[in-house]
């Protein structure tokens, strides 16, 4: 990447001596394939106006959370996903359990676990959820989600992780062998990866940070109140035109420098897409007794062999310049990246068909799958492109597949190019 430039930085600034710290946290995702960073929040913003503190630069506020070191806390987080999918319409129902619908018990298959992490992903890439959120030390972190009369808990505490589905009483269990392992699970291994379900603002916001570039616009933009703290506002902007990302903003902690809230809105405006924050937080050690888990009596439980799949593996990642494309192209064999900064496109060959057209399909099928996607075509032949507020995809009709966090014309210009 290259080095970063901010455009309020000091002047006689040395380097971001703290950007390699930064940038080696991972985030965990929450949406299966593309964009784990769709998560968002509303934020318990306090009535009276924004908090007068010390004037501090870019660069400064970067190095300040790259220095935080947050180890006990615990809080509220509630999260609201906007990527402006299409309805599904009433064929959940003609395909069954394939959603992962009723009957199932919110299980992603036949023969997985409804407590398996990697069942409760795609459950918060849309709508709005509320997360509880503990943690002391790198060995112990709880993360809980809380739905209608049931609740989802991820818990690990020392070298055990468990998953726990109180709406189908189910239960898994798996061993965290080493840092690498247990990071797949909720600890925070040797690399900074925290696992399959998002934790707190902070993992977004470092993702985020790997993003800084020349292509980047990096300011202060005031101050605010966050779960009743004082916090700086962090606005990241690209300066390229062609992607969806408009801006990000992240609320710091002014005394402790760990990310509060973090906002991604989308180029054409409106709703953020990404709007993830505390309501309540402290930072006071939490009872070791919230990190404790018994399987209740009459649950199924599934012993887990391996850790969650790796992110590495999955393609998850924030979306925006490194840590869109950049992110997905990592968990598709043979993806290349083209393109750079917030313009950087994954690219790779399904070594089959394209979309089949509705008219090929037929029926309510068909149909819906016509309404999904734009005809493009190009040097490239021919194809669709698929497109949410955030992430848009090409698939041409020869198989090939391009995605980034761009437009459609910036898509049909990467597989013109290409």
């Amino acid at each position: 990447m290259a080095p970063y430039e901010s455009d309020d930085s000091t002047a006689g600034a040395g380097p971001l001596k703290g950007r390699g710290k930064a940038s080696r946290y991972a985030v965990p995702v929450a949406v299966v394939g593309v964009a784990a960073a769709t998560i968002g929040i509303v934020p318990a913003l306090a009535a009276s106006g924004d908090p007068d503190l010390p004037d501090i630069s870019a660069q400064q506020l970067i190095e300040k959370i790259a220095a935080s070191d947050v180890q006990q806390l615990s809080g509220t987080v509630k999260i609201n996903t906007d990527l402006g999918l299409p309805g599904l319409g009433g064929l959940e129902k003609s395909f069954g359990s394939g959603f992962g619908g009723s009957g199932q018990g919110g299980r992603s298959g036949d023969d997985g676990s409804a407590a398996d992490p990697s069942a409760k992903v795609t459950e918060l890439a849309s709508g709005s959820h509320t997360l509880r959120v503990a943690a002391d030390g790198p060995d112990r972190q709880k993360v809980s989600i809380l739905e209608d009369a049931a609740e989802y808990s991820l818990i690990h505490n020392g070298q055990d992780v468990w998953g726990y589905d109180s709406k189908s009483n189910e239960v898994y269990h798996a061993t965290a062998d080493g840092e690498h392992d247990a990071g797949k699970h909720g600890k925070r291994g040797k690399d900074g990866d925290t696992g399959e379900l998002p934790a707190t603002p902070r993992d977004l916001a470092q993702e985020a940070l790997k993003a800084v570039d020349d292509t980047t616009s990096v300011t202060v933009d005031g101050t605010v109140h966050v779960a009743g703290r004082d916090a700086y506002k962090l606005l990241i902007e690209p300066k390229q035109s062609g992607t969806t990302v408009g801006a990000v903003s992240i609320a710091v902690d002014a005394k402790t420098g760990m990310p509060l809230k973090f906002t991604l809105t989308p180029a054409a405006g409106g709703a953020a897409v990404v709007d993830v924050g505390f309501t309540k937080v402290s930072f006071a050690k939490p009872d070791a007794s919230t990190f404790d888990f018994t399987p209740p009596k009459g649950a199924k439980v599934t012993e887990g062999e391996n850790a969650a799949p790796d992110r590495e593996h999955t393609g998850r990642g924030l979306p925006g310049a490194e840590f869109g494309a950049g992110a997905f192209g990592k968990g598709v064999d043979g993806a290349k990246i083209v393109g750079t900064g917030w313009n950087a496109v994954a690219t790779f060959d399904t070594g089959g068909q394209g979309i089949p057209s509705g008219s090929e399909v037929g029926g309510d099928l068909g149909g819906f799958l016509d309404s999904l996607g734009d005809k493009v075509s190009g040097k490239f032949g021919s194809g669709t492109v698929f497109s949410t507020r955030l992430v848009n995809a090409l698939v041409t009709d020869d198989g090939k597949v391009y995605v980034g966090t761009v437009d459609k014309d910036t898509l049909v210009r990467t597989a013109n190019a290409g």
